[in-house]
């Protein structure tokens, strides 16, 4: 019934509501210019601080279905909790079938790829622990090109158990209907005979600071952030 969400196909999915891949091609070509670039080993860069910003790629050898602007990319992050950060930070074992990928990649285009990017959990960035990663290489103008995915795909009820701190309006959203309906149960506790919108009023202010409350507390000693601010962060907690 739930199937399993691909990150690849959500991420093609979003960037199909503003640009067909029909013309993603020409649209590259119109705003993209060459630049040079050199390189070590494929290893070497993907463990190391990235030297540059994008890739010189030819034009015409390209897959439209692997460009992704980094609209698309944010709002897949921050829909699902993931983080989108330089390959330095990733802490598991590159499948050999991704370093293939970019050394056909930079035969292809005759060149040397760097400043390698990838989309996965945070804890992937310092436990061992893949879900459904997906490797990146920057074009310039905020554009990327996908080399490889593999892992597991992602839960389709991560989206909706990161909801709530997805950013400060979901979380108010989430926390007044929780007061609802904490306000719901209780009041026959409270309130013998039919209350009036008053008093349900009061008793509902009164759960919505409390919850209000106990939220600041736990996100201030966890120091988690939410999901719109954090989806680049290399850090756990707020810095």
């Amino acid at each position: 019934m739930f199937e399993a969400i691909n990150l690849k196909n959500a991420l093609q999915q979003q960037r199909s509501k503003w640009i067909s891949e029909e013309n993603m091609l020409e649209f590259y070509k119109n705003i993209f210019h060459n630049s040079e670039s050199e390189g070590t080993s494929i290893l070497h860069k993907l463990n190391s601080k990235p030297t540059k910003t994008e890739n010189n790629f030819d034009f015409d050898k390209l897959d439209t279905k692997a460009i992704f602007h980094i609209t698309d990319i944010k709002k897949i992050c921050v829909d699902y909790r993931l983080r989108f950060l330089d390959t330095v930070y990733f802490k598991d074992v590159y499948p050999a079938e991704a370093i293939s990928k970019i050394q056909i990649l930079e035969k292809k285009h005759q060149t040397k790829l760097g400043g390698f990017k990838i989309i996965a959990p945070m804890e992937v960035f310092k436990l061992k622990k893949a879900d459904d990663p997906l490797l990146f290489a920057p074009m310039g103008n905020g554009f990327y090109y996908l080399i490889h995915q593999w892992g597991n795909d992602v839960s389709p009820f991560r989206k909706l158990k990161y909801w709530a701190i997805k950013n400060i309006e979901n979380l108010a959203v989430t926390l007044a209907i929780l007061s609802i309906a904490l306000t719901a149960i209780s009041y026959p506790i409270f309130f013998t005979k039919p209350a009036s919108f008053g008093y349900l009023l009061m008793l509902f202010m009164f759960y919505f600071k409390g919850v209000v409350g106990l939220v600041f507390i736990f996100c201030g000693s966890s120091g988690k952030n939410f999901s719109e601010y954090s989806w680049q962060s290399q850090y756990d907690k707020i810095s």
